[in-house]
């Protein structure tokens, strides 16, 4: 397997982190906006040790959230990728495909492009049989980036990282099965 899997798209280069990728990964966590359906904002410290969390997963299991990178228009737009989620919950373990973008990346369609590719490496490289994905309810951008990636609503959960009465505990749960090769 491909530890250093660089993927491309049409307009996207999915690569993996470099330092300089700290500083913008920091902003992008700072953004109360891109947050919203998240627990928190994070420092600048925590935003690192989610940096260092990601490399460890990629020297680990030889893939993970990729920077998304726009080329001529930004190197640095977000990420997106495969990850093992670290809670235990009904539908784990599995591999989840998520995705984060900086505000003015909102609305070009980035999240669905680099998910898609995330989606066929799993398959395809991995060999993964399905790959699910995960948000709280009010996070629609989310949800149409899942349904538009073909991925299916398989039902709601209770987050367990989060406690009982959280506002953001319940989330949706969409699933995507490995597609049957046809002859």
């Amino acid at each position: 397997m491909n530890r250093s899997a660089i993927l491309r798209t049409e307009r996207l280069v999915l690569r993996r982190w470099e330092p300089d990728d700290r500083a913008p990964f920091a902003h992008l966590n700072a953004d109360p906006d891109v947050c919203e359906f998240l627990p928190g904002t994070l420092t600048r410290e925590e935003s690192d040790a989610v940096c260092a969390r990601i490399e460890t997963h990629w020297d680990e299991r030889g893939f993970g959230l990729w920077v998304i990178e726009v080329p001529g228009i930004t190197r640095f737009a977000g990420f997106v990728g495969l990850a093992v989620p670290r809670f235990v919950a009904p539908f784990t373990p599995c591999v989840e495909v998520g995705w984060r973008l900086m505000r003015e990346c909102w609305g070009h369609g980035y999240a669905t492009e680099g998910a898609l590719a995330a989606l066929d490496f799993g398959f395809d490289a991995l060999g993964l049989d399905e790959i699910v994905s995960f948000t709280v309810p009010a996070n629609v951008r989310s949800v149409r980036v899942m349904e538009r990636a073909g991925m299916h609503f398989e039902g709601e959960f209770d987050h367990p990282s989060l406690p009982e009465g959280h506002a953001l505990r319940r989330h949706v749960l969409y699933r995507l099965a490995r597609p049957v090769a046809t002859p």
